[in-house]
């Protein structure tokens, strides 16, 4: 990945939970729950969990989702499973569930894993705590207030969308999926403190909903914005319109955060979806967006050709990150679906487009002519800002009553990100091309080897330096050449004695295991070396070249006594 030339630095917050690749909605379903897994695997193996707050979100509950949706309806949807079906038939004709919204294990949690990532990313928005909010699990943009469709079950845009209007005045609401956002419309449709613009295939096409001229209704007149297009819409057209009709409507609506819900059937060779986008046109949607430097919502919601999905979700989350990502699919648990090429891109096909320079003009007149017709940027009297139970709750406030000499907390890993700055020395996290090439096995700095000084230093003592313990006088005796009585033998190191601050380990063991050849020679003190000329003034062991005479442990105090005097308790070893 490449940072992104000229981009400020936003603070993002990525939602992902892994149990959500554990529900199936049933064999031969386009919906995929494990798409997103895929895309989690992607942004993982490429790294940026190190450019961004990775977050578990807490699953909403029922009385959360019964903000927007009735309360029998959530109650129907927390009952219902596959095994009692049957006791539920004609709930299940009065809220539309069956054939496209099938009953599976586990569909409840399924729905509180999508809306609580949406509700914690929009609360984290509005409490400053990030930039932008991620939460691919989310945006699922058909479900109506007491009635499941398209797949969808709970509508977790709306409410993360009432969570957003708890602290901004005007929220704008963007929808890149190919088919019309029709749940959130509708839920919006009467007022004035959301705006939504869709841009979507219409005409003998899934919802059905989604006309130029649907543009809301009472208060909310002139608040929806459709942009109805046609097949094979490619990456200019789709930019020709997107751009000045977004842009326009910024400027124009002055919202305070928005929410992009990215659907990725909008992309080429999509399952259900017959657009012609790139992935890279798709993406430069969410770039032009990001540009605008508000508080920024990004959603999931269709997609069906899941490789394709998860590739475009992973590169615009760097995007988000500020970041591009680049060249080959690192290797991941998923890495067989991106045959034959193995590359990060989705490229268009050659599909006729249909929509013609002409009839784009005339959309973009039209959607112009909606936002003359009402004054910009409707005023919110002042009001007091409706608090919920979660307001009151702070993460860190047990933060002074934590142990600080055990381990830290889960819960503070799950925050750490990479500084801009930091250097790994691992060879799999390296980025930037960052390799730490010091062989272990080069020990000498001039390559020669012919004498050298090697420092060995008591972390006992060191980590203790205020001790005032008694040192016990260390004691050499001549070895027999059993491995029992040279272990046994070896010299006693007291914790805490400052003079013993330097110790040759590998001296003692040679001393140890090679025998003097003469009792009496050793005992006499053949070969000793006064300590005054092999301490340096550091307390540091001079390692000297093999020679022709016999090894020999030599110290202050003759054979067997305690070894006193300058450089007390160091051994010394002469030879190899």
């Amino acid at each position: 990945m490449e940072p992104i030339a000229g981009e400020t630095k936003r603070r993002v917050c990525y939602f992902f939970d892994s149990d959500i690749g554990n529900y199936h909605y049933g064999p031969g379903h386009p919906m995929k729950p494990t798409r997103i897994r895929m895309c989690h695997s992607l942004v993982m193996n490429y790294g940026l969990y190190k450019k961004m707050e990775i977050f578990r979100a807490k699953p909403a509950t029922k009385r959360e989702m019964s903000q927007f949706h009735t309360d029998e309806y959530v109650d129907f949807l927390y009952r219902i499973t596959p095994d009692n079906a049957h006791q539920f038939a004609k709930e299940q004709v009065k809220y539309n569930v069956g054939d496209d919204c099938p009953i599976f294990d586990g569909l409840f949690e399924y729905c509180s894993i999508s809306a609580g990532g949406s509700m914690e990313g929009a609360a984290r928005l509005s409490r400053d705590k990030c930039d932008i909010a991620v939460n691919w699990a989310g945006g699922l943009h058909h479900s109506k207030k007491a009635e499941a469709s398209g797949f969808c079950y709970v509508n977790d845009i709306v409410l993360g969308i009432l969570e957003l209007l708890r602290y901004h005045q005007r929220v704008l609401y963007i929808d890149i999926d190919v088919h019309h956002g029709d749940g959130v419309e509708e839920a919006f449709y009467t007022t004035d403190r959301v705006m939504t613009a869709s841009f979507h295939k219409y005409g003998e096409f899934f919802p059905g909903t989604g006309e130029v001229r649907d543009n809301g209704i009472g208060k909310g007149k002139g608040y929806s914005i459709n942009v109805p297009l046609r097949d094979g819409i490619n990456d200019d057209n789709y930019q020709s319109i997107f751009q000045p009709v977004i842009k326009r409507i910024i400027e124009w609506y002055q919202p305070g955060a928005i929410v992009l819900q990215c659907g990725s059937d909008s992309l080429s060779g999509d399952r259900l979806g017959s657009f012609n986008l790139s992935m890279r046109g798709h993406a430069a949607c969410v770039q032009f967006v990001k540009s605008f430097n508000l508080p920024l919502l990004l959603l999931g919601g269709g997609g069906y050709t899941v490789k394709s999905v998860s590739r475009t979700w992973a590169y615009e989350t760097g995007l988000a990150a500020g970041v591009e990502l680049r060249g080959t699919i690192p290797n991941n648990e998923y890495y067989e679906y991106y045959g034959p090429d193995y590359e990060l891109d989705v490229r268009p096909s050659n599909m006729t487009d249909q929509n013609t320079p002409e009839y784009l003009d005339k959309l973009r007149e039209a959607v112009f002519e909606v936002l003359r017709d009402k004054n910009a940027a409707p005023s919110v009297p002042l009001q007091e800002v409706p608090k919920l139970a979660h307001d009151d709750e702070d993460e860190n406030e047990m933060e002074d009553d934590e142990d600080k000499d055990l381990r830290r907390p889960m819960r503070l890993w799950d925050k750490s990100k990479q500084h801009e700055a930091e250097l790994s020395d691992s060879e799999d996290e390296g980025t930037g091309g960052r390799r730490h090439r010091q062989s272990h096995k080069d020990g000498t700095s001039n390559g020669t080897g012919s004498r050298r000084k090697r420092k060995s230093q008591s972390p006992s003592s060191r980590s203790r330096p205020g001790s005032t313990a008694t040192p016990a006088p260390a004691e050499v005796v001549p070895a027999n050449g059993d491995a029992a009585a040279a272990k046994a033998t070896a010299p006693v190191v007291a914790l805490g004695d400052p003079s013993m601050a330097s110790v040759s380990l590998a001296a003692v063991a040679d001393a140890t295991a090679t025998p003097p050849p003469d009792i009496k020679s050793w005992a006499s003190g053949v070969g000793r070396v006064p300590a005054s000329e092999a301490v340096d003034s550091e307390g540091d062991v001079e390692m000297k070249d093999a020679e022709a005479t016999p090894s020999s442990v030599v110290g202050q105090g003759g054979a067997g006594g305690p070894i006193s005097g300058p450089g007390a308790g160091d051994v010394f070893a002469e030879g190899a």
